[in-house]
């Protein structure tokens, strides 16, 4: 399943953006620590380097993540030039109050009344961005909800006086170049549900877990991994919680939602989807779809 979401508004927001990065000193990028570069949107990376403007570059729900898988990629986003990143969950005061600190390091000529530091925070649907704003100012001035694309519009708020904060819509892209993306981010619910099949989202979950994490699959639902595949895993889950459809058949639909919800609060453990080793690996073998109209090379055997 090739999965694309990229409603109206997300290109409203897109061109927004664009005109704002002009006016910005600073790219606070939040992404999910549990898939941080599946969770990164090239359209802000290609706006931001445009523009010239440094990224800090926040692993948010860290503490959701695998600790060593954390520890990886923020050592892979320290090495590259202009960012900076930092693990933390925005949920909590004492992380997010590293942030502006952080922010300055970035931008050191900029902070004071007359200059103040401005600041885009940005991400893709279902990151953390409005938590962020809200902690970072103390009240509540962006809405929160666990459904992806809640912001719609840019909000501009004064942290201080001496930084400003542009909070943008959640952007996806416009085609998810790698299906396995858009399987993770589908399933940390960064995709609208109209846009994926759970049981397929869920499948895809249970087969990467089975490999990585089988250990908490089994503390969790109380049945071994060895020889299983992930459809079998969606089996075990119906059967174990009694999940039945009327006529007495295993209730996938309910199981497969199971997992995608123990998986989204954390209850399965803590687990990353990605690693930058797996992302390597990923860019290495990915060969992509010819593109509709490609024609063979001069000589090559076209089969016809």
């Amino acid at each position: 399943m090739s999965i694309q979401w990229f409603p109206g508004h997300m290109n409203a927001a897109r061109k927004k953006a664009a005109e704002s990065m002009e006016k910005t000193d600073l790219v606070i990028e939040v992404v999910d620590a549990r898939l941080p570069q599946a969770s990164t949107n090239p359209m802000i990376e290609q706006l931001r380097k445009f523009r010239q403007r440094p990224c800090l570059k926040i692993l948010n729900k860290a503490d959701l993540a695998d600790p060593a898988a954390t520890k990886a990629w923020i050592e892979f986003y320290n090495a590259q030039k202009g960012m900076t990143a930092v693990a933390l969950s925005c949920k909590k005061p004492a992380d997010v109050a590293k942030v502006p600190q952080l922010a300055m390091k970035l931008a050191p000529h900029r902070g004071t009344a007359l200059k103040p530091l401005r600041m885009m925070i940005m991400g893709i649907p279902n990151v953390g961005k409005s938590t962020l704003m809200n902690a970072l100012l103390k009240k509540r001035v962006a809405a929160v909800g666990d459904e992806p694309a809640v912001t719609k519009t840019q909000q501009r708020l004064y942290l201080g006086n001496n930084m400003v904060l542009v909070d943008t819509p959640g952007m996806l892209w416009p085609k998810i170049e790698h299906p396995t993306d858009g399987l993770m981010l589908a399933a940390s619910h960064a995709v609208g549900v109209n846009a994926v099949i759970e049981e397929e989202v869920a499948t895809f979950l249970a087969d990467l877990l089975l490999v990585r994490y089988p250990q908490l699959l089994t503390a969790r639902y109380a049945f071994p991994t060895e020889g299983i595949d992930g459809v079998s895993v969606i089996e075990g889950i119906a059967k174990r919680r009694a999940f039945r459809l009327k006529g007495g058949d295993l209730d996938f639909e309910k199981a497969a939602h199971t997992l995608l919800q123990d998986y989204r609060s954390g209850a399965l453990g803590r687990i990353s989807l990605e690693t930058p080793g797996s992302r390597e690996q990923l860019l290495a073998t990915y060969q992509p779809p010819p593109s509709l109209g490609e024609q063979p090379e001069e000589g090559e055997d076209d089969d016809r």
